[in-house]
């Protein structure tokens, strides 16, 4: 553990109350922030950050209807439905990532759910990219228990799929899945002892109650999500969010210092979005206890900031990338 870590017995909570996290996003600012902070030098180096690329396997033509994504089929000026990519162009796509920096490699599909037709091959990407020394994480949609269990034996780290905003909130962003289909996917990913990523999206038309109730629904998994990778809405042309309102910054800022206090030992992801935030913006989430971000210049079929870009970022601020086995936290003290 880095020298700077202040290692400490900290009990992790399992039982939020929506009305808990509200009185913490209503702190003053600065107060917030101190308290974020604290946590975080209490689990993490606070000046390491963990680095994952993502790559688009299968791009376009999704069943969902998810008001947010130019991949769904229900909207206009959809992204054109490809084919899965090759496994020779997704492993050349992962050494460069690798050699770039990443210490994670992500590959999502536009899919509603993940098909056994399609899982051997999915597997196989799984094992190539793990043998290439890097971390693996895959979003796939919906999954069923037997083929957790199988991308598991593939050498799968990270199964990402969020639960993107509150229960309440949820139907007015989504019709054509449940939330609890959602919640059903992350207990056959925890079964099958896979690491959990999973977090939301912030600015698409929710209220502060529904930001509180979509972090209560992280932290009160029977395990905190090991990554929680919190999303600035991109507003796509086409899609039914579009023309949504920005939200105040320094609300995401918040929303960033929350979840790190109520999952203290998760990697906190500054995720989609980053393209639109300033480099102060950025500085700011840092320090409000982020520790975790994409690299490369596209997240899937949005833009993120060039890697060049990132590095002069990262030197600003005397930040360290980091490779993901070398920046674990401590295990949860304990839990109730």
């Amino acid at each position: 553990m880095p020298e700077n870590v202040i290692k400490t017995d900290q009990i992790i909570r399992h039982n939020w109350s929506v009305e808990e996290v509200e009185a913490l996003y209503a702190l003053p600012f600065a107060d917030l922030m101190y308290r974020a902070q604290t946590s975080h030098r209490e689990n993490f180096d606070p000046n390491a950050v963990q680095v994952s690329t993502l790559l688009s396997i299968k791009t376009g033509g999704c069943a969902e209807d998810c008001g947010y994504c130019p991949q769904s089929v229900h909207h206009e000026q959809s992204v054109k439905a490809e084919p899965l990519m090759p496994l020779d162009k997704v492993l050349e796509n992962a050494t460069q990532a690798k050699e770039a920096g990443a210490s994670r490699f992500c590959m999502g599909a536009a899919w509603r759910n993940l098909k056994d037709r399609d899982l051997e091959r999915v597997a196989t990407m799984v094992t190539g990219v793990k043998d290439l020394g890097l971390e693996t994480c895959v979003t796939l949609g919906m999954l069923e228990d037997h083929q957790a269990k199988r991308l598991k034996e593939a050498g799968l780290d990270y199964y990402n799929h969020n639960l993107d905003t509150s229960p309440e909130f949820y139907g007015d962003v989504i019709t054509t899945r449940t939330y609890q289909d959602r919640l059903d996917t992350l207990s056959y990913v925890r079964d099958a002892d896979i690491n959990v990523c999973s977090g939301g999206i912030v600015g698409m038309g929710e209220n502060d109650t529904d930001r509180a109730g979509m972090l209560v629904g992280l932290a009160n998994m029977p395990s905190h999500p090991q990554s929680v990778p919190i999303n600035l809405l991109v507003k796509v042309e086409g899609t039914p969010l579009a023309n949504n309102e920005d939200i105040d910054p320094l609300e995401f800022v918040r929303t960033i210092a929350v979840a790190r206090l109520m999952m203290p030992k998760s990697y906190v992801r500054l995720s989609a979005g980053r393209e639109s935030m300033s480099d102060e913006l950025q500085a700011m989430c840092f320090l409000a206890g982020a520790n975790s971000i994409f690299y490369g210049d596209k997240l899937l079929t949005t833009d993120n900031p060039g890697m060049d870009h990132d590095q002069k970022l990262f030197s600003r601020l005397g930040i360290n990338a980091v490779e993901g086995e070398h920046a674990a936290p401590a295990k949860e003290a304990c839990s109730h």
